[in-house]
């Protein structure tokens, strides 16, 4: 993954968040994405110790786990209904 435009899982998700109460949601939804391989992502994992908020599928960190933001809209792409 080269480092043109990384987004931080969080900020990701509140780039396609309608609103406040969304954010957590979609980060979850781009976690599962990540972990059944349907987006690329430099991920980072919370030992379970060291978890901070509401936990992510797979202990993902929000803050560290980056995902280029041409692969976050061509997963948003596939999303959307035919």
């Amino acid at each position: 993954m080269s480092a043109i435009n990384p987004l931080s899982l969080h900020a990701a998700a509140l780039s396609l968040a309608a609103g406040p109460d969304d954010v957590h949601d979609i980060e979850v939804a781009l976690a599962q994405a990540i972990e059944h391989g349907e987006l690329r992502a430099n991920v980072k994992r919370w030992a379970t110790e060291q978890w901070e908020g509401r936990q992510l599928p797979g202990n993902i960190n929000r803050l560290e786990t980056f995902i280029e933001a041409a692969e976050l809209a061509a997963w948003q792409t596939r999303r959307q209904p035919a």
